[in-house]
């Protein structure tokens, strides 16, 4: 059990940061001392240098704990050089953002004593004591540094919001704890999750957890502050019509959004209260979209600000930033980035539209992407309490009450939901493929990581034994998705460095493709009419830096995987035979070869088939339309008119010609004859296919092989009622099937499925004769179906399950064998009862196991009494059978005393 904190005196706390004066006002100062004393001892035995901070948003933890872990590490003076503490934020906004304001609150240039450090953008330098950064530039320093000797304490932020790369952080620092008992390792939550990560941290593990566990002593210990909310007044403002449609979020649902958002805030404006309002909306699409909106409704004496990742960081910081005197009142639109990672100064008014954007991976059609659902109701709390952070205010919920509590309690783990390729790159280079043995919040799901295992495997950059080759490490330190990093590797050999630079930047940016036109998008880019423009440009030199390096042997390529052969991937083909904009096309088909896609002719709508088979459509109005091949960066799923009926739609795509679509996807290039068995006939064509696109079909005549297997294939897709049963091959089989269920092997099972995964062993005369011509009814499956008979045993099947049984009057009655899916069924005897007097004891079959069920049928045949048991029956049932019978019947004999009389098909006038 953790001991009491008893929180250190101030004065224990000094160091290169004034504590007191940046936590001014902020309400984790009073909780500064208690997290000093559990990181120096003060919690369970063995846990020191660990804990997790729970504090609401906006309670100041980003702010106060970064320069308190600096403090402590001056303090602990094992270092000559001035203490280093990483901090991880979720976004890059947020990033910025904490950095500034530390470093305004400090009195310090930005970059100086406090800086940050996003993709494509640094601020820090060696006199850096507290540096935010990305998760993902924390993880590509661990798989350089895995000590990370530089750095004194690391501090995950926002671990609540179950980011895959912080997921990932978690277990690799766990690790890194083990050797560095010196490192302090910090995780703070907004949310009452906390316990669960301070088991996980502590190596107790937790219910739930990861793929493995630290040994450790127990939970570390959790500093909690308390929620420093001021009075927050709740309403509901439900749209009557939906949210959702098959298309997304309804353009009656945006409207409802702005006008609400509008009406509020000049309410709260007209009521004295000078306020900025805050507008939770899912994606940049919606806020884009309601910012419009509101610009044309709302008082021109009212700002309206965007607050998203595509935005500018010059849009972003003001948006972030309190209001300077004599600035007008404001309405911010943003995505779940406000939620808790950034702290907007000012808002006392929130309008939550109730929902947010979670990456989703769909196994079945390859796609992974962003979808928008509800977010779930602790995301809600959240964005209802940046209302309430700096005097009382008031959250406005567009949705009802009903859809609040059917919404999730927690935001679902991204690791749960994603694709894990990048992460299973970064797992293989750690040493710990798939995961093994780490301490994980949640263990990866199995499908989704053995599908990310094979992607690496086929991409050269895992070895059999599952570790990261030299290639491996290589693509894990470009900041792209394996595939496309690949794709750079080997385009830029086609298409040159640069524009392999270009077009992988621009597929792993974060921008929107409008219209899904992809090559509309760099040419906004490289004008500079694109606002993300500087930072895509800084990415593609990046790329192409990495490229060169490749090329000249500074970094190692690696060979080209078995699976994809070199010529396919990295084609001898002159740069200049390429067409205007196929470079890209080219260099995003290299790292999607399953996504190269071919429009659907004839079809009602534009239509087009990815050679992994998945179908899809174009947006409405799409540049892209008409065009013959695309090279699909992005699909996901969807429904209504711009997914054409296909449930899919392409979010990014540039257009590729046929030849490049067959020299960047090579590997899925298949000549094949396909044979078909259909109405008595086999018929064959040659066909050319790229996947799932087949290139050209011509009729061929099939060998005999192949026309053998096209009637198998018939025969296990249709049944062997193909060929059908007649009546003795089923008789037959019924009594094989009893026998089997009695008696096992080596007795064959006769069941359809059985018999179709034993073809060559009963058949293979037969499917010779049908795919050279032979009608089907002219086989007989009789004589086929004795060759499964054991031998010498077979002999016995007429011992053991007789064809027919002879009754006592002399005739050979044919037993009726249950069907052979009928596991409790009994053989039957249908015979006439006159046929059967002075017979005690009841027939068994299968030595002695399954005794026969008798139908006793009256003269004409009609059935009188069901039986297993002839001793029973003759000695109760029969005399009442008796006396019904004898008058109607009076030609036969119905004697007194059945255990004697003769049995007798036949009339007393002819006996």
């Amino acid at each position: 059990m953790p001991l009491p904190l008893k929180p250190l005196d101030p004065s224990g706390l000094e160091g290169p940061f004034d504590l007191e004066a940046i936590g001014t006002g902020l309400a984790f100062a009073d909780s500064v001392g208690e997290l000093a004393a559990a990181l120096l001892g003060g919690g369970t035995e063995g846990t020191a240098g660990s804990a997790v901070v729970q504090a609401p948003p906006g309670t100041g933890k980003t702010t106060l704990v970064p320069p308190l872990l600096a403090n402590l590490a001056a303090r602990a003076g094992t270092k000559e050089i001035s203490p280093r503490v990483v901090v991880t934020q979720p976004r890059r906004v947020a990033a910025r953002s904490a950095a500034r304001r530390l470093a305004a609150l400090d009195g310090s240039v930005l970059g100086d004593r406090v800086g940050y450090t996003v993709r494509g953008e640094r601020s820090a330098g060696r006199n850096t004591m507290v540096e935010f950064v990305t998760p993902g530039i924390l993880l590509r320093r661990l798989l350089v540094d895995p000590g990370l000797e530089a750095v004194d304490a690391v501090i995950l932020d926002e671990v609540h919001e179950r980011g895959l790369e912080t997921d990932l952080l978690i277990g690799l620092l766990c690790e890194v704890r083990q050797l560095r008992e010196d490192l302090t390792l910090v995780a703070m939550s907004a949310t009452l999750d906390a316990p669960r990560f301070a088991a996980l941290i502590g190596g107790s593990g937790a219910e739930g957890s990861g793929v493995g566990n630290n040994d450790g002593g127990g939970p570390v210990p959790v500093v909690d502050c308390p929620s420093a909310l001021h009075p927050l007044h709740l309403a509901w403002t439900p749209l009557t019509g939906p949210r959702l449609d098959a298309r997304g979020v309804t353009h009656a649902f945006l409207e409802h959004v702005a006008e609400t958002a509008a009406a509020e805030h000049a309410r709260a404006l007209a009521g004295g209260l000078d306020i900025d309002a805050l507008v939770f909306l899912p994606g940049v699409r919606e806020v884009s979209s309601v910012a419009a909106r509101l610009r044309d409704r709302a008082d021109t004496g009212v700002e309206i600000l965007e607050l998203h990742g595509q935005a500018a960081p010059a849009v972003q910081v003001r948006a972030v930033s309190g209001r300077n005197p004599g600035d007008l009142p404001r309405i911010i639109v943003s995505t779940a980035l406000a939620e808790s990672s950034v702290t907007v100064p000012g808002v006392r008014l929130v309008v939550d539209s109730g929902l947010s954007r979670e990456p989703r991976r769909d196994s079945n059609r390859g796609m992974s992407g962003l979808v928008t659902v509800s977010c779930s109701r602790a995301s809600a709390d959240q964005r209802a309490g940046r209302a309430a952070r700096q005097g009382p205010g008031r959250v406005v919920r567009c949705y009802d009450q009903k859809a609040f509590g059917a919404a999730p309690a927690h935001q679902t783990p991204e690791i749960v939901v994603a694709d894990l390729t990048g992460a299973a790159l970064i797992l293989a280079c750690w040493g710990a493929p798939g995961g093994r043995g780490l301490a994980l919040p949640d263990a990866p799901p199995q499908a989704a990581m053995e599908d990310a295992l094979e992607v690496l495997r086929e991409l050269g950059a895992t070895g059999p034994d599952g570790f990261a080759t030299e290639l491996g490490r290589t693509l894990a330190s470009i900041p792209a998705d394996p595939r496309l990093a690949r794709a750079l590797l080997d385009g830029a050999a086609v298409v040159g460095p640069r524009t392999a630079g270009e077009a992988v930047a621009l597929v792993a940016g974060d921008q929107r493709a409008p219209g899904a036109d992809l090559l509309g998008l760099l040419g906004s880019l490289r004008t500079g009419k694109d606002p993300g423009s500087r930072r895509w440009a800084e990415d593609a030199r990046r790329m192409e830096t990495i490229a060169r390096q490749v090329q000249t042997g500074q970094v190692p390529a690696g060979p080209a995987p078995s699976s994809v052969a070199g010529p396919a991937r990295t084609p001898n083909r002159p740069v200049g035979l390429l067409g205007p904009g196929e470079a890209v096309g080219f260099v995003v088909a290299l790292a999607f070869p399953d996504r190269v896609a071919r429009r659907v002719p004839d079809s009602a709508q534009e239509q087009y088939l990815l050679s992994s088979g998945t179908r899809a459509g174009l947006p409405a109005g799409s540049p892209l339309s008409g065009h013959e091949w695309l090279a699909v960066a992005e699909v996901s799923r969807a429904q209504g008119r711009e997914a054409a009926g296909t449930g899919a739609v392409i979010r990014s795509a540039p257009p590729i010609s046929a030849e490049g679509a067959e020299t960047a996807a090579g590997a899925l290039l298949r000549d094949t004859v396909d044979a078909r068995y259909s109405q008595g006939r086999v018929t064959a064509r040659r066909e050319r296919r790229l996947g799932a696109i087949v290139l050209s079909s011509t009729p061929v005549r099939p060998r005999l092989e192949q026309g053998r297997a096209a009637v198998a294939e018939a025969l296990e897709r249709d049944g062997l009622g193909t060929i059908g049963w007649s009546t003795a091959a089923e008789a037959l089989r019924r009594r094989l099937a009893l026998v089997h269920r009695q008696l096992g092997q080596p007795w064959p099972e006769v069941s359809e499925p059985a018999l179709l995964a034993r073809l060559d062993d009963w058949l293979a005369p037969e499917l010779e004769a049908l795919a050279i011509g032979a009608p089907a009814h002219t086989i007989d499956l009789t004589e086929p179906l004795r060759q499964l008979l054991p031998w010498p045993k077979a002999a016995r099947l007429g011992e053991l399950a007789p064809e027919r049984l002879e009754v006592p009057s002399g005739s050979r009655v044919r037993i009726d064998y249950p069907a052979v899916e009928d596991d409790d069924g009994r053989p039957v005897v249908a015979v006439k009862l006159q046929e059967c007097f002075g017979w005690a004891e009841t027939p068994r079959l299968v030595d002695g196991r399954v005794p026969v069920l008798f139908h006793l049928l009256s003269p004409a045949g009609r059935p009188l009494a069901v039986t297993d048991d002839l001793s029973s029956f003759w000695a109760g049932p029969y005399s009442q059978v008796r006396a019904e019978m004898r008058g109607r019947y009076p030609k036969h004999p119905w004697p007194e005393d059945p255990w004697t009389a003769r049995a007798a098909a036949r009339t007393k006038a002819r006996m």
